[in-house]
């Protein structure tokens, strides 16, 4: 299995409140599939199939104060037999946890990147600690 292409096709933040206290902030990021499909085109050519993902990446802020939402697709060359029985599994809105890990790392990694991007834009608390150093004691 391996990427083929990425790629975002809504990209939104908005704050929502100014006045807000950090502490009292909770934020919550969420990974949502909406659509698994396969790819037949004369421009890929490979002999294994194409799988088209779409996700959203949501970030919450709460109560109410921003929201940052990804939305993209994900295409991945998939082994013809493997790539039957997510199709058919699909059909059930199921995803195995194996291919489902997979996936959420892959749009993880790339929509947390850009989400952090747009919070330092707004000047919004990033949704995860960035590495930082300490003073030894």
């Amino acid at each position: 299995m391996r990427i083929v292409g990425f790629n975002f096709t809504k990209i939104s933040v908005e704050e929502l409140k100014k006045d807000y206290k950090t502490g009292e902030l909770k934020i919550k990021t969420s990974i949502d599939i909406s659509e698994i499909k396969e790819i037949k085109s004369d421009f890929l050519k490979t002999k294994d199939q194409v799988l088209d993902i779409d996700f959203s990446f949501t970030v919450d802020y709460n109560p109410e104060v921003a929201k940052v939402d990804l939305k993209g697709r994900l295409f991945l060359a998939v082994e013809s037999k493997q790539a039957k029985e997510i199709l058919k599994q699909w059909k059930k809105k199921k995803i195995a946890d194996e291919f489902r890990r997979l996936l959420f790392n892959i749009i993880l990694k790339k929509s947390t990147l850009k989400a952090l991007s747009l919070e330092e834009e707004l000047n919004l608390p990033l949704h995860m600690p960035l590495p930082s150093f300490k003073r030894k004691k």
